[in-house]
């Protein structure tokens, strides 16, 4: 009896790396022993321009759906609008508004990508979804593992520290044991239209714009006092909700460099010190703790990541009373609250929390 062909829904947000999954899924097979593929293409409407001005939500629908036309798969388009802006603006808002910096890319992989999405691929009969993340799935004992993608530069495997761990098995990456510029000639091998397009840098879903300007369209301003850790009033600042700590430019005051160390939403103070040793920390408090497997014996020492592009840090996870502590084996620079941390063994991601203080 012929082996079933395997249904398979790919992200297709309108990107080069997307389109490549599909591609790659299509054309060159990526199922093992050479299973057969249905592959369908879906992009997810979760911003417009009614929105936010910077919206690029039509142009990755336009995008999207040609490369599914050249690749002569089925395409839909489905509208997670209000529940994007539910579970995902409205967290990130509600965390400036408290003084934290939030990732609203994790959030969306959390509850949009492997959320939503997922469940509503697998309702209508997929066997697997797929997307363009740089990450990788592997086994172990018919177990899953999320491995970090073969591009270090480019690796994503971070964003997905907080997805389901029951997701992991329907999962697929096709671009993950690709660097980029494979990823891009490829692109051009399978001639897709969209191959020469640039990268997003924005905001998931909501283009590229400076997150304090998309702030400022959502939270009104509140002038406050910038003051030096001697609480020494340097001058005045529009909203400590539009700062995050580590931040060096955009603060207005001469003869710096000055760094923000700190920010206090019930005094509506910014921090900062022209030492750089001030913004450095050897814990972190973490709350909120996710495994993408067995729970980690405690206390474990693992590599953690702070935020994207971080290079990582040895550091032990041990339980402290009702919460978590992350000591470093050396200081780390701008442990941002709100943030998070990902915990990681070699290449595979274990999970990760969030960094209160």
């Amino acid at each position: 009896m012929p082996r079933k062909k395997a249904k398979i829904f790919v992200a297709m947000s309108g990107g080069v790396d997307s389109s490549v999954s599909a591609a790659l899924l299509k054309k060159a097979g990526f199922l093992p022993a050479g299973r057969q593929v249905d592959v369908v293409g879906v992009h997810m409407k979760c911003w417009s321009s009614e929105l936010s001005r910077e919206c690029t939500a039509s142009e990755d629908e336009h995008s999207a759906r040609m490369a599914a036309a050249h690749l002569g798969i089925p395409f839909y388009v489905w509208n997670f609008v209000a529940e994007y802006k539910r579970r995902v603006v409205d967290y990130m808002l509600e965390g400036y508004e408290q003084g934290l910096t939030p990732n609203p890319d994790i959030m969306c992989n959390k509850e949009i990508k492997f959320g939503l999405f997922f469940e509503k691929a697998i309702k209508l009969g997929a066997d697997y979804v797929a997307t363009g993340h740089y990450a990788r799935i592997a086994r172990h004992n018919a177990t899953p593992r999320l491995l970090q993608g073969v591009d270090k530069e480019k690796d994503q495997s971070y964003f997905l520290s907080f997805i389901k761990p029951e997701v992991l098995d329907k999962i697929l990456f096709p671009v993950g044991n690709y660097t980029k510029p494979q990823v891009r000639a490829l692109a051009r091998k399978f001639g897709l239209p969209n191959a020469e397009r640039k990268d997003s840098q924005g905001i998931c879903f909501v283009g590229e714009v400076a997150i304090g300007d998309f702030l400022r369209q959502y939270i009104k301003p509140k002038k406050g006092d910038i003051v030096d850790t001697q609480g020494r009033k340097l001058s005045e600042h529009d909203g400590v909700f539009y700062y995050t700590v580590g931040q060096r430019k955009g603060i207005g005051l001469a003869g710096g460099p000055w760094y923000i160390v700190r920010k206090d939403v019930k005094k509506n103070e910014l921090v900062v010190s022209k030492q750089e040793q001030d913004l450095y920390a050897s814990t972190a408090t973490i709350e909120n703790v996710h495994w993408l497997g067995e729970p980690a014996h405690l206390p474990a020492t693992f590599r953690a990541h702070l935020r994207y592009r971080h290079a990582g840090a040895r550091a032990e996870l041990r339980k402290e009373g009702d919460g978590y502590v992350l000591a470093f084996a050396e200081p780390q620079r701008a442990v941002t609250p709100g943030q998070f941390a990902a915990f990681y063994v070699g290449d595979q991601l274990l999970g990760g929390g969030v960094i209160r203080c």
